[in-house]
């Protein structure tokens, strides 16, 4: 049997839900599909959104101002319809969630209410390999506040790509004021240990919130039982919301309804009383009192479409899938000449396997060619790493094969 005709048999026994989304024509090429690999910055759209969107759009037409009270979906409670599917999918309360504003709009809006700097307690622990819009927001919160070398950047061990949990954990001096990490590294796909991390940064003072943006819709998630105090994450790559599309934000239970300073708007405030129009905020013991304004619909719809689809399949039989996806690809990459940087252990990653590639070609050249020329649709990080990440929702392994054939061609080169 054929790797090819291998990878076919293994897609009728274990098909995932491709048909539920629109996959993108290839230019030219053998296959009318693209092979896509990069549902890791952006994910593909489901067939719903655009139904689903327009029926929004159309409650404007059809009701004017009516509709936040009327229609198929009013506006007034729009948002309410996101915050248990959302909850859901990160393990979390729902006064605990709520999706609201853009990833890094929601980390500023939580650090406000969880970096309290002090002259002996004022650090904040990010990894080097943070996401740069993480490393611009550590950095002006930590000079916003007067310190501006209070920003520690974790780096691997020499010769090594991926943080150990242990240098971590050493880290954590009693000069850390906050603890800021991916749940997954957005560029070599590791699974940090986030309940070990959470409780030992908690346990030395400090507060230790996650940004999620590779972890949410990748991993299973229990941020309330791990006791995560704040956590943020986008929804356009694994929760193939669209470019851009609203974040999620997630506040632990025992900071809800106290007195940490927050910034506040009219969709901070309680919504029984939103429209007697006082001028002092009354805002609710949940996450909500975090939102600063009302929520655009438009925006919010194809969120909702997605984590409806979340709540069907559910993330648990995604996860098993989404192993069974990476192997099968990790062991067709045995045979290609790049080195994985991605952990070995399936419990240390999530669909994302990064590809250190050597040769005359930078990373960029590389992802283009296996586009234009293979129809295979990957992402690149200069000047050497290439991003593969299976989506256990609409990759299959029939995919794998074409990536990893096309690879081999490429490389062999």
């Amino acid at each position: 049997m054929s790797r090819e005709s291998e990878a076919l048999q293994l897609d009728a026994a274990d098909p995932g839900h491709r048909e539920l989304f629109d996959i993108p024509p290839v230019f030219e090429g053998r296959y009318p599909e693209v092979a896509y690999f990069a549902g890791n910055s952006l994910g593909l759209r489901p067939k719903a959104t655009r139904v689903e969107l327009l029926e929004d759009v159309d409650s404007w037409a059809a009701l004017g101002v009516e509709g936040h009270l009327e229609g198929q979906r009013p506006w007034l409670p729009y948002h309410e319809l996101l915050t248990g599917p959302a909850a859901r999918l990160v393990g979390a309360l729902p006064t605990e969630t709520v999706v609201m504003n853009s990833l890094t709009v929601n980390l500023h809006l939580l650090m406000v209410s969880f970096y309290r700097p002090t002259p002996s307690r004022y650090r904040i622990l990010i990894e080097d390999s943070a996401f740069p819009s993480d490393s611009y927001a550590v950095q002006s919160q930590a000079r916003f506040h007067g310190y501006a070398d209070a920003v520690v950047r974790l780096k691997p061990r020499p010769g090594e790509d991926c943080l150990r949990t242990a240098d971590v954990v050493a880290q954590l001096t009693d000069e850390v004021a906050l603890v800021l990490l991916g749940g997954v590294n957005y560029l070599t796909g590791e699974l940090m240990d986030i309940p070990v991390i959470t409780a030992a940064g908690q346990a030395a003072g400090a507060i230790v919130g996650w940004d999620l943006a590779h972890a949410a819709g990748n991993v299973p998630l229990s941020l309330h039982d791990w006791g995560v105090d704040f956590a943020a994450w986008c929804s356009y790559k694994y929760l193939n919301s669209g470019p851009g599309s609203l974040a999620g934000a997630y506040v632990h239970e025992r900071h809800l309804g106290g007195d940490r300073p927050r910034f506040e708007g009219w969709w901070s405030t309680e919504a029984a009383t939103r429209f007697e129009m006082t001028p002092e905020s009354r805002p609710p013991a949940s996450a909500e009192a975090w939102q600063v304004s009302n929520p655009p619909i438009f925006s919010m719809s194809p969120v909702r479409t997605s984590l409806e689809l979340f709540d069907r399949v559910g993330i648990g039989v995604l996860r098993e899938r989404s192993l069974r996806l990476t192997a099968y690809l990790e062991q067709l990459l045995t045979d290609v000449p790049v080195q994985v940087i991605t952990p070995t252990d399936p419990t240390r990653r999530g669909a994302q396997l990064s590809l250190r590639i050597g040769g005359a070609l930078t990373a960029g050249e590389l992802s283009k060619r296996l586009r234009f020329e293979y129809g295979v649709i990957a992402d690149a990080r200069e000047p050497d790493v290439l991003r593969l990440a299976p989506v256990p929702l609409y990759s299959t392994y029939h995919d794998c094969w074409r990536a990893a054939a096309a690879l081999a061609e490429v490389m062999a080169e």
